[in-house]
């Protein structure tokens, strides 16, 4: 049988889809955040390494079921065989939700602005978590949410989810666009890891993509991150760095040693062009050998500035699923 390799899933990241009769699936994933809101994906694991694919009858992998085994080809060709993950919201063994599926900004590679969706409640999300952990393994709890009215309007809405989670007893993560205290407001909530997306370290693309935050700068977000990690940690602050909108190696390269050596985790984000953004987006999902040669170059930094990938608990980097991630998959 063959089983993924760091090497497999690249290719299978790099397409990122998958064609799966949706009657083999007890129940696909659904995202509300980010490029891929509102796309159904599954989460297929082989080998001791995770892949999220969004399912899509046009993408050049296919996916059967033989003898309990799920089986990805290319070309008529067996790729790779494993089992597919239950996921009850949004990734295995977290409840990672959502908050505001609306957002005044209009960061060109995300959908969410276009689709004008829901504010949960927190009874809401407490039914989330519930039927998670009623269900399935809650391991952790992730937060995260567009910008409905205000940036400080989220983190106060946020503040008191959290409050509200704790008793739950699992960690809790939280990825959200920063406020000048939003670190130690969720801190003092009881938040243990923070994401602040940076989204590319090349300020030219910078501003091209992400000119409708206004009165938040690229400097105010690298600032935001410095001061995230004197309240949160080395090893518990992260920043997703899409790659596929046009910057060079070079950049990534100095974008994740800049990130590092302030204790910044950098989560090295493959590209995805949603549906809403054809015809405003310039961007290409970057190949399985880019991939991979990005990936060994952040494993790279972290060993040089001493982060470890291994001890997060919350939201992306444990469920690996969207990422090739140094350590657990290279």
């Amino acid at each position: 049988m063959a089983e993924m390799t760091g090497k497999i899933k690249a290719e299978l990241v790099a397409i990122g889809r998958v064609d799966i009769d949706e009657s083999l699936l007890i129940r696909p994933s659904v995202s509300s955040a980010g490029p891929g809101t509102g796309l159904k994906s599954i989460f297929f694991k082989s080998g001791g390494h995770q892949v999220r694919l969004e399912i899509d009858r046009e993408s050049p992998l296919k996916m059967r079921q033989e003898n309990g085994d799920f089986i990805i080809l290319k070309d008529d060709q067996e790729q790779v065989r494993g089992t597919l993950e239950m996921v009850l919201a949004h990734c295995p063994e977290q409840a990672y939700i959502t908050l505001s599926e609306q957002c005044i900004y209009d960061c060109k590679f995300c959908s969410v602005p276009k689709l004008g969706g829901k504010i949960k409640t927190l009874d809401e999300v407490i039914e989330i978590v519930e039927n998670v952990q009623k269900n399935g393994k809650l391991k952790a709890i992730a937060l995260t949410s567009g910008i409905a009215k205000s940036p400080e309007d989220e983190i106060d809405r946020i503040v008191d989810v959290v409050k509200a989670l704790r008793k739950y007893n699992v960690p809790i993560g939280v990825s959200v666009h920063p406020t000048k205290d939003s670190s130690p407001r969720l801190k003092d909530a009881g938040v243990i890891e923070i994401k602040y997306n940076i989204e590319t370290m090349d300020r030219a693309i910078f501003q091209k993509v992400c000119k409708g935050r206004k009165g938040f700068s690229f400097d105010y977000l690298l600032d935001s991150l410095r001061d995230a990690v004197s309240v949160f940690g080395k090893n518990r602050v992260f920043s997703n760095f899409i790659i596929g909108l046009g910057e060079t190696d070079e950049c990534v390269q100095e974008g994740v040693e800049y990130l590092a050596k302030m204790g910044v985790i950098p989560i090295l984000r493959p590209i995805s062009i949603p549906p809403s953004r054809i015809g405003e987006l310039e961007a290409k999902r970057p190949s399985a050998e880019r991939l991979l040669r990005l990936t060994k170059m952040t494993h790279e930094m972290l060993d040089k500035y001493g982060l470890r990938v291994d001890i997060s608990e919350t939201m992306c980097l444990p469920c690996t699923g969207c990422d090739l991630t140094p350590y657990r998959d290279i």
